[in-house]
């Protein structure tokens, strides 16, 4: 169970990680065998990245994955 709070712009920049995350997986998701180039809107880039910076997190990869952590801790 999570032990950190998060204030709400951690969580946002969680958030906009996480919906980075999938749009990517996404993008890798077909048929096996197709060769489909991974492609992301700029728009969710650009979202993940303001988020990061409005949280302070920006350049700061080992405080934000920990937040991660905290937030979806991995399944055993």
């Amino acid at each position: 169970m999570p032990t950190a709070v998060l204030t709400d712009r951690e969580r946002t920049a969680v958030q906009a990680y996480l919906r980075l995350l999938h749009t990517v997986r996404a993008a890798f998701d077909g048929p096996p065998g197709s060769r489909r180039p991974p492609v992301v809107p700029p728009s969710v880039l650009a979202e993940a990245e303001q988020a990061l910076r409005d949280a302070g997190l920006s350049g700061n990869e080992e405080e934000f994955f920990r937040l991660l952590q905290n937030w979806c801790p991995a399944e055993p």
